[in-house]
């Protein structure tokens, strides 16, 4: 079976609607056509804005240098730092272990909130509790 879609998109991360995460739920070989049905969460990488992956592209490429990534942009070195730090954000890497810990804490106290004062169903409280644990 040909590939019919010429130009691959990039799955949105975020709802257009509520902003909630988005789920892959069907993937397809673009070879044979062969399909499997699910729900699959995107990698890490996948869900960063366009401006964020071209970053860590070119941090990549120059091997971790600040000093290349600062030519081959044509920026300042405080511009790189606050780029790379605005990736490692939005991968979800700029805190520390004891940070996150207590970060997931409180999410986990405001879910079980929300589900108390029935802002949200049992089966939405068990969704969020599962992704605060990382999809287990």
């Amino acid at each position: 079976m040909a590939d019919t879609h010429p130009k691959n998109y990039r799955a949105p991360a975020q709802c257009p609607v509520c902003g909630g995460s988005m789920k892959i739920t069907r993937l397809q070989c673009g070879h044979c056509g062969t399909e499997i049905n699910g729900a699959f969460s995107p990698c890490r990488f996948c869900t960063l804005e366009e401006k964020h992956l071209q970053f860590v592209e070119t941090f990549l490429r120059c091997r971790g240098s600040i000093k290349e990534v600062e030519k081959a942009l044509g920026i300042s070195y405080p511009t790189v730092k606050n780029m790379l730090d605005n990736a490692l954000a939005a991968l979800g890497l700029d805190e520390k272990p004891e940070l996150r810990a207590v970060r997931q804490e409180e999410e986990r106290s405001e879910i079980l909130a929300r589900l108390a004062q029935k802002e949200i169903d049992v089966d939405t409280a068990i969704e969020a509790l599962n992704q605060l644990r990382g999809g287990k």
